[in-house]
C-alpha cells in the first residue's frame, strides 16, 4: 500500500487500536510491520491540552529559537517496560499530511513535543535508546529481553522494525520550510 485510500484509513484505525491496547502515547507504522512514513498520537502538550491525530509522511522540525533542551523519563512499546532519561528540544513541529491528503501541521511542547519526535525517529530507524550512552543502552535493551549482541551499529534500529523511507502517494510531503 503507497496510496490514499481505505488502505491507509485501515491502517491508521488499526495503530490507534494497538497504540491504546499497548498503553501508549505515540505509534510509527514500521512498529506494528508497515514501512510507511505514517505515525499516530494520542497525548497533552505542556499547557495540558490533549491532542490526538496522525501525519502521514512527516517532517520534522525543531524551531531551534524555542528548542531549549528538557530532561524526562522516556520508554517505547519496542523496548518493553523500560524507560530512561532522554534531553530532547522542549519544541517540536512536524508537517504532512492527514489519510485524505489534506494539510496537517502541528507544533507542540511538553510531551506532545517528545511523542512527536520520537515518532519521527521510528520513521527514520532510530528508537530512543539509540540516543543513550552504550552501557545504559545495552542495559536497558537486556532489561527488554532484546538481543543484544545481535544489534547493529548506532542510528540503525534496534528492535528488528526498519526504518520507513517509502511515502504514502500522491501528494508529496511538505519541505522542511513548511514549518517556518
Amino acid at each position: 500500500m503507497t496510496s490514499f485510500g481505505p488502505e491507509l484509513a485501515a491502517l491508521v484505525d488499526d495503530m490507534f487500536a494497538s497504540m491504546y491496547t499497548a498503553g501508549g502515547v505515540g505509534l510509527a507504522a514500521n512498529q506494528v510491520g508497515v514501512g510507511l512514513r505514517v505515525f499516530v498520537y494520542d497525548c497533552p502538550d505542556a499547557t495540558g491540552e490533549h491532542r490526538a491525530g496522525h501525519v502521514v509522511n512527516p517532517v520534522l522540525r525543531i524551531p531551534s529559537a524555542l528548542a531549549s533542551p528538557v530532561t524526562d523519563a522516556e520508554g517505547c512499546l519496542s523496548v518493553p517496560a523500560q524507560q530512561a532519561e532522554l534531553t530532547r528540544p522542549a519544541v517540536a513541529a512536524v508537517a504532512g499530511v492527514d489519510l485524505h491528503g489534506h494539510e496537517v501541521r502541528l507544533a507542540a511542547t511538553g510531551l506532545l513535543a517528545r511523542c512527536l519526535q520520537h515518532e519521527a525517529d521510528h520513521l527514520d530507524g532510530v528508537v530512543y535508546v539509540d540516543r543513550l550512552p552504550a552501557d545504559d543502552r545495552a542495559a536497558i535493551l537486556a532489561a527488554a529481553g532484546l538481543d543484544t549482541a545481535s544489534m547493529v551499529p548506532a542510528q540503525a534500529h534496534r528492535t528488528g522494525h526498519r526504518d520507513s523511507r517509502r511515502r504514502v502517494r500522491p501528494g508529496a510531503a511538505p519541505t522542511d520550510d513548511a514549518l517556518a
